[in-house]
């Protein structure tokens, strides 16, 4: 069953990567050598881009973010150790000069024009983190 999920390519992603070309921004796809290997980044702007899925980031207030009903102690565990982990590595790409955002897949979802506004703008600010959607928007 765990063959079949994707870390590259997935659906969320492909959505932010088509819009930001769309918009003529040019990024780079998940380059091994930085933190937490982010699902893309902007040299020109020095931004990465993580797109998290909700469930394997253990999104907070998230209908997604669902824990499984069978080995209920792994899977809390391992999603919580997910989320410290992401904490770390932006935290790591942030002290090495890069800016970060995290786009959720529920905001795609919800509302997918807004978010990938939000994003865009937080691209061309010079805000230093940017978690997508804001609690504005939650």
């Amino acid at each position: 069953m765990m063959a079949a999920i994707r870390s590259r390519d997935t659906r969320p992603e492909l959505i932010v990567r088509r819009y930001l070309h769309h918009l003529g921004f040019r990024f780079r796809l998940a380059p091994p050598h930085l933190p937490g290997k982010p699902d893309l980044i902007l040299s020109r702007y020095r931004v990465a881009v993580f797109v998290h899925g909700c469930f394997w980031h253990a999104h907070a207030g998230c209908r997604f973010a669902t824990v499984p009903a069978t080995r209920t102690d792994f899977w809390i565990e391992k999603l919580t150790a997910n989320r410290a982990r992401d904490g770390m590595k932006e935290a790591q790409l942030r002290n090495a000069g890069w800016r970060v955002a995290v786009v959720w897949e529920c905001a795609l979802k919800s509302d997918c024009d807004a978010t990938l506004k939000q994003l865009v703008s937080f691209i061309r600010s010079k805000r230093e983190t940017a978690e997508i959607p804001s609690q504005a928007l939650k």
